[in-house]
């Protein structure tokens, strides 16, 4: 059984992509496309990846009015996403027409939208410098609750708001960032923890990018972390 990993594709070309695609797909559950893809060679390829029987996660992070997210999000369902990030912050609204305009472009596929809550390269001080009061893992809380009553299949939030989550908002999927192996470097992420520790606290898939897709050996970085789990 594949690991409940989906590799970050954080790099420049299709073709750059394709390859590290390929070259993880047997050990991982899916590939993540990000904006440097997206900014770049474009949704066209989620559909390529999609066409070749990977799971897409598309991290676009949507944050704008409804109906601009909702079309959005209708656009990268017809690619074939199968998960897409939007940003809780945006507001029942904006969640509500992600939701509706990714089941659209879909058209019957099985498609979800994740609800980004505080991004792992943020803490409270940081939460406090945009203007939130309070502690991440009430900030966590707060928009785990709105992503559940708006239709979301899950959303993103680092480990230690695993278990928030999973209190206020048994239902979700929950997707976490900022994985690292024992021993890697934290790059700029402010909460990090290592994929063994993100499943015991009740993580449902782990987003992994440098670790594998800067790694030597791609194939064999997932395949380490792939066995490191499976033990």
């Amino acid at each position: 059984m594949n690991a409940p990993v989906l590799v970050a594709l954080d790099v420049p070309t299709a073709a750059e992509a394709v390859r590290l695609a390929k070259a993880v797909r047997p050990h991982v559950a899916g590939v993540k496309v990000g904006l440097e893809l997206l900014m770049g060679p474009g949704s066209a390829i989620v559909a390529a990846l999609t066409d070749d029987g990977l799971d897409v996660f598309v991290d676009a992070k949507l944050h704008d009015i409804p109906t601009t997210v909702g079309r959005a999000a209708r656009q990268l369902g017809r690619v074939g996403a199968r998960w897409l990030t939007v940003h809780t912050g945006g507001g029942r609204e904006q969640l509500v027409a992600a939701v509706e305009g990714l089941a659209e472009g879909a058209g019957g596929r099985t498609a979800g939208v994740l609800g980004v809550t505080v991004l792992t390269s943020f803490d409270d001080a940081t939460l406090a410098e945009v203007g939130v009061q309070g502690t991440v893992g009430r900030q966590a809380s707060r928009l785990s609750k709105l992503a559940a009553a708006t239709g979301c299949e899950g959303v993103i939030c680092a480990v230690k708001e695993l278990g928030v989550v999973a209190e206020v908002a048994p239902g979700l999927r929950r997707v976490t960032p900022g994985i690292r192996p024992a021993g890697d470097d934290a790059d700029d992420q402010k909460r990090v923890a290592t994929p063994a520790e993100a499943i015991r606290r009740g993580a449902d898939l782990l987003v992994i990018g440098r670790p594998i897709s800067r790694a030597k050996d791609p194939a064999a970085a997932a395949a380490a972390i792939a066995e490191s789990l499976a033990g």
